[in-house]
């Protein structure tokens, strides 16, 4: 466990370094306001956003390292990948990074370890959504009286936490993703059913020992099953951080832009 804390740890501050460094002002800082409830996300338009043009939507959930309300740090995995050049010009899209609050997450799961520290995940499925969650979807259902989106071309994905929460926000909004890409997170494959209309590529490290691969593994065979497509891309020397193998793919914005409903 001590091992864990410290690996959690080191990868907050490189990725706080990282942020310092990096210029995402590209990004414009939002907040959207339901009640008590606050969800600060960033938000990244095309290069010559045109308003009369409909764009592809892609949502990007972010790890529990980068909770909180700075409105910043859900960008230290991913902003930078989304903001490339060449990836601007050929697939132009609106992608939007929302930040989870402190303490809270973005599925309703929880978790129990043993005595030898290794983690089982205990799915909640029928419990309702954390707040996070239910602000997300308000998002989703606001940003199309804003922006001129393609609703057959929306995209989700997340690592670690939020791709835990990329498999329930797909689960309790069926029929409104085409694609999805969870990175080293997982589900119940007994919800696969309810999972198998959209498209998924599924990323893990071989040698995770925060998030156990075997739950990705279990959820492309569960997806598979039920007759969903289906790319499972398990990375043999990679560790939690699989996001920056995944991130790395040369396919992985084709693939996402090939989706459609």
């Amino acid at each position: 466990m001590l091992k864990k804390f410290f690996l959690v740890a080191t990868a907050i501050l490189s990725g706080f370094c990282f942020l310092q460094a990096q210029d995402f002002s590209q990004y414009q800082k939002k907040r959207l306001v339901s009640g008590k409830d606050t969800l600060p996300y960033r938000i990244l338009l095309p290069v010559n956003y045109n308003e009369k043009n409909k764009y592809p939507l892609i949502v990007f959930l972010h790890g529990s390292g980068e909770r909180g309300s700075d409105n910043e740090k859900q960008l230290v995995n991913g902003g930078a990948f989304f903001l490339k050049e060449e990836l601007r010009k050929q697939y132009p899209a609106i992608v939007v990074f929302p930040q989870c609050a402190e303490g809270s997450s973005w599925a309703n799961i929880s978790s129990r370890y043993d005595s030898s520290g290794h983690r089982t995940i205990i799915f909640n499925t029928r419990d309702s959504a954390t707040i996070p969650m239910r602000l997300v979807e308000a998002l989703l259902q606001k940003l199309p009286t804003i922006y001129r989106i393609d609703m057959d071309r929306i995209y989700i994905g997340g690592l670690s936490m939020g791709g835990f929460g990329t498999y329930e926000l797909v689960r309790r909004n069926p029929g409104m993703f085409a694609g999805a890409f969870p990175i080293c997170g997982g589900a119940d494959p007994a919800t696969a059913n309810k999972l198998k209309k959209v498209n998924w590529w599924i990323f893990h490290g071989a040698k995770d020992d925060v998030v156990p691969p075997v739950y990705s593994e279990q959820m492309a065979k569960a997806l598979k099953k039920a007759g969903a497509n289906v790319i499972f891309t398990l990375y043999p020397e990679a560790g939690h951080n699989s996001w920056d193998s995944a991130f790395a793919e040369p396919t992985l914005m084709p693939w996402i832009f090939s989706n459609s409903k």
